[in-house]
C-alpha cells in the first residue's frame, strides 16, 4: 500500500488535530464493501520501553472463521502516546503488516476505536479513510460519549451519544462480559458495524479477527518472530 496517512501534517500535535478533522469528513457511515470473505484484524503493542511498535495483522476467513495468514511487523516508534492521536503513533506500522499480507482483506476490523472519538477519526476511521478499505473500530473501552446500560445477554447494546449523536454501540458480545465498544470506521453502517462483529464472534469477547490479533500484537515471545 503506496499510502500516506497523513497527508499535509507538519509534525504538530495542534496539525495532527486538524487533520483528523479534515479526514473524518470524508468518513462514509454506509455499507459499501463487497461480499464479504475474508476479514483482516489489527492491533499494535510496544516494545522496549516504547520505542519499538509492533504491528500484527490477520487474515480470518468470514465462513468458518479461521486464521488464513498473520504477519508481525516491527517499526521505530515514530511518535510518543498523545490521548487521542493513537493513528499518528501506531498506524505507520499498520500499514506496513497489512502490505505483507498474502492478500488485500475485504474489511479490516481494527482494535481500537472509529468514529467514537473526539474528533470523529479513531484509528479505525483514519485508516478507513487513508485506505479506502472498509474498517471498524472494535475497543475494549470508552474513549469519549455515554451509553445507557446494557442488557447481560450476548447481542444486547446501548447507543454510545457523543454530543448528542449516535457514534458507536456498547455491545455485549458474549453474555455477563464487559461490552465492546463498537463504532464504523469508513464504508460501513453503524448498525452493520455491530451485527459484523457479532458474526465474528465464538466463545471469546473479542471477535476472531481481533482477537487473533491482540493475541498475536501482545505477546512477548513474539519477539523472535
Amino acid at each position: 500500500m503506496m499510502i500516506d496517512p497523513f497527508p499535509g501534517w507538519d509534525g504538530t500535535i495542534a496539525g495532527a488535530r486538524k487533520l483528523q478533522s479534515e479526514l473524518a469528513r470524508h468518513v462514509r457511515l454506509v455499507d459499501d464493501f463487497p461480499p464479504l470473505e475474508i476479514i483482516a484484524g489489527v492491533d499494535v503493542g510496544f516494545e522496549e520501553n516504547g520505542t519499538i511498535t509492533r504491528a500484527a495483522a490477520v487474515l480470518v476467513d468470514v465462513k468458518t472463521l479461521a486464521l488464513v495468514a498473520d504477519v508481525v511487523v516491527r517499526l521505530p516508534t515514530s511518535m510518543p502516546y498523545v490521548p487521542g492521536l493513537l493513528s499518528f503513533r501506531e498506524l505507520p506500522a499498520v500499514f506496513a503488516a497489512l502490505d505483507r499480507l498474502p492478500r488485500a482483506p475485504d474489511l479490516v476490523m481494527v482494535d481500537g476505536q472509529g468514529i467514537a472519538h473526539p474528533r470523529g477519526l479513531g484509528i479505525a476511521a483514519h485508516l478507513g479513510v487513508a485506505s479506502h478499505l472498509p474498517t471498524i473500530g472494535v475497543a475494549k473501552s470508552i474513549l469519549v460519549g455515554h451509553h445507557a446500560e446494557v442488557g447481560v445477554r450476548r447481542g444486547d447494546r446501548a447507543e454510545l451519544i457523543h454530543n448528542g449523536a449516535v457514534i458507536g454501540y456498547a455491545l455485549r458480545s458474549k453474555d455477563n462480559v464487559r461490552p465492546l465498544i463498537v463504532s464504523p470506521g469508513n464504508r460501513v453502517s453503524l448498525q452493520t458495524a455491530c451485527d459484523l462483529v457479532l458474526k465474528c464472534t465464538t466463545r471469546y469477547r473479542l471477535p476472531e479477527p481481533t482477537r487473533f490479533a491482540d493475541r498475536i500484537a501482545s505477546r512477548r515471545d513474539l519477539k523472535k518472530r
